[in-house]
């Protein structure tokens, strides 16, 4: 899950070298961080917030063929 949250996140960006993505796992569920630069938060969040929900769904329908539960958070 990981590396295509971070392959997404690069390919949207103007700053791919600055994409961090940190997964930690708890009882529940698996919490990807997305960090980008400053500058290519808005092109993350997108208008409303509809990229960063696409990006969610992307990982929604990755995690259920594991069966797993993954939460997206996009941090600055």
């Amino acid at each position: 899950m990981k590396e295509l949250v971070e392959v997404i996140a690069k390919s949207l960006v103007d700053y791919p070298d600055q994409v961090v993505v940190t997964e930690t796992e708890n009882e529940k569920a698996i919490v990807l961080e997305l960090r980008v630069a400053q500058f290519d938060m808005g092109k993350v969040i997108g208008k409303q917030g509809r990229i960063a929900k696409a990006i969610r769904s992307v990982v929604k329908a990755a995690a259920s063929k594991e069966e797993k539960k993954v939460i997206v958070e996009i941090m600055q």
